[in-house]
């Protein structure tokens, strides 16, 4: 039994990582910043408009949503 509670926190853990990075990664990079510097479709590391927002401060660059998730996907 005592072996048993461990096997089972490292199986939970691993199936918490297995299975929520994919959706943590993929909103990661919502927004993009846009500018002379950048091409397209920009640097797209954000996951809100406000950080990107934050990062453009002060700069010739402005921020956009990616692409990737303008338009809906079509199958």
């Amino acid at each position: 039994m005592h072996r048993a509670v461990p096997m089972l926190a490292l199986l939970a853990t691993f199936l918490y990582v297995v299975f929520s990075g994919p959706a943590q990664a993929a909103e990661a990079d919502r927004y993009c910043l846009r500018g002379r510097n950048w091409g397209f479709p920009g640097n797209c590391q954000f996951a809100t408009r406000p950080q990107c927002l934050a990062a453009a401060s002060g700069t010739n660059a402005y921020c956009g949503i990616n692409p990737r998730y303008a338009a809906p996907r079509r199958r």
